[in-house]
């Protein structure tokens, strides 16, 4: 059923099909390109005024080749390979390019709009904090859209405050500043 390796998940939720995750390639921009253009407009609507869904959702929208390649972006993809979600983490802060070894960054999370609330993005959360967890990070950053506040608050995020994205001269997205604790792996044996 999956040609290469991943992690095959089911959701357990009775609407769900089963998926799997597994770690991004640089074959995968075309079809990450497409769900973050799709979905994000869609899903962003209800909490962002059209100006932003206009100037910003649309530069936001873009896959990340190197994040792509980086080994710690990951995809679930469905039976058919069709990639319903995407997200991952970094040591490098998406703004400033900065690394520390005890904080990562959640990075480009999205969830095909037709397949929220299945248990997509817990899965790849999931995938995300026991990687970083493993690889020794003791906190994990995100700046989430609006829309995405109330997923990360149910993995354990905690909420610092408005952000705000310059992503060009006059183009400012308003997000949320968060983040989780992560429990360093000489703590688990504990």
């Amino acid at each position: 059923m999956y040609p290469d390796k991943g992690q095959q998940v089911n959701s357990g939720r009775e609407t769900a099909a089963a998926f799997r995750i597994r770690p991004s390639r640089a074959a995968d921009l075309a079809a990450v390109d497409a769900l973050l253009r799709q979905s994000y407009p869609k899903l962003l609507k209800a909490d962002y005024p059209p100006s932003i869904i206009v100037t910003a959702v649309p530069l936001i929208s873009r896959a990340q080749p190197a994040l792509l390649q980086s080994g710690t972006y990951y995809v679930a993809e469905d039976e058919s390979g069709t990639i319903i979600g995407a997200g991952g983490w970094s040591l490098t802060h998406p703004q400033t390019g900065r690394a520390s070894p005890a904080r990562g960054s959640v990075r480009h999370f999205a969830t095909d709009y037709r397949q929220t609330r299945r248990g997509v993005a817990s899965a790849l959360m999931g995938k995300v904090i026991a990687e970083a967890t493993v690889a020794g990070l003791a906190v994990l950053d995100c700046q989430a859209t609006r829309t995405a506040v109330p997923f990360y608050l149910s993995q354990g995020f905690r909420t610092v405050g408005d952000v705000s994205i310059t992503l060009r001269p006059g183009i400012v997205f308003p997000a949320i500043q968060l983040f989780r604790p992560l429990q360093r792996q000489r703590d688990l044996r504990t």
